[in-house]
């Protein structure tokens, strides 16, 4: 057998193994994505930042069958099983190449989609709403305070309503918790001075280059799947197409 051959034959036998192996890998980092903004949901004004983690979803979904496709496919050399292998491994590269400019793009559109729905978020703050609660979890879990930094919540709702010159709990250092911290700005050193818009965006951006990293990853494997394909394929139409010559020559 040809070496180009078989060469392309282990190359796209690997990756049908890789598809299966790929599918779980990808539904992890979708969901992990979507989790991950799902926790931020009521500060981002628009849903589109989500489309890359549900067409990685959508990607990983099919990953199995075509593993298998292409494995029987690779194993048998037919022809038909190649194209559809072909038209598969194009369509996911592509649909990869999508999520990897969805991601690109939102990256520069982070800290703009983010600003104005936190800074209405912490306005309505009462202390009392569920949306109020995000904001306290978000405080604790990121140890900030405030959007842009403590200061915000000097003239809020929350600020006014209390009379008593503080910001909520959830603003207190978590050491300080224990020394009886009640949010008081007199007592400055108790609290966590940096604002909680820097943070989110910080961690919405790391996990948007996570996953475009990995999708990359994925894309340059698809790339030299279609490569092999085509080798492949290639390599099968010049053996058939070659006929031994027979009969005596004078």
């Amino acid at each position: 057998m040809d070496c180009g051959v078989i060469t392309s034959k282990t190359v796209l036998l690997l990756i049908s193994l890789f598809f299966w192996v790929a599918a779980a890998g990808l539904s992890y980092v979708g969901a992990y994505v979507l989790n991950t903004y799902k926790e931020y949901d009521p500060f981002l004004q628009d849903k589109y930042p989500l489309l890359p983690a549900v067409i990685i979803i959508g990607v990983a979904v099919v990953m199995f069958v075509i593993g298998l496709i292409g494995c029987c496919a690779t194993i048998r050399e037919s022809k038909i099983g190649l194209g559809v292998f072909l038209i598969i491994i194009l369509l996911v590269f592509i649909a990869e190449v999508a999520a990897f400019v969805l991601g690109f793009i939102y990256k520069g559109q982070v800290k703009t989609d983010l600003h104005e729905p936190m800074l209405q978020s912490y306005k309505n703050y009462d202390g009392k709403t569920e949306e109020s609660h995000i904001i306290d979890f978000l405080q604790q879990e990121l140890q900030c305070c405030g959007v842009d930094n403590y200061t915000d919540w000097i003239g809020s709702r929350w600020y006014n309503a209390t009379g008593n010159h503080s910001v909520p709990v959830s603003c207190c250092k978590r050491d300080a918790i224990k020394k009886n911290c009640t949010g008081q700005l007199s007592d400055l050193e108790f609290l966590n001075t940096q604002g909680c818009e820097e943070k989110v965006e910080s961690i919405l951006q790391s996990v948007l280059n996570y996953a475009m990293l990995v999708i990359l990853g994925f894309a340059v494997v698809k790339f030299f799947g279609m490569l092999s394909v085509c080798m492949l394929t290639c390599k099968r139409e010049q053996h058939n197409g070659y006929h031994p010559l027979s009969g005596t020559f004078a």
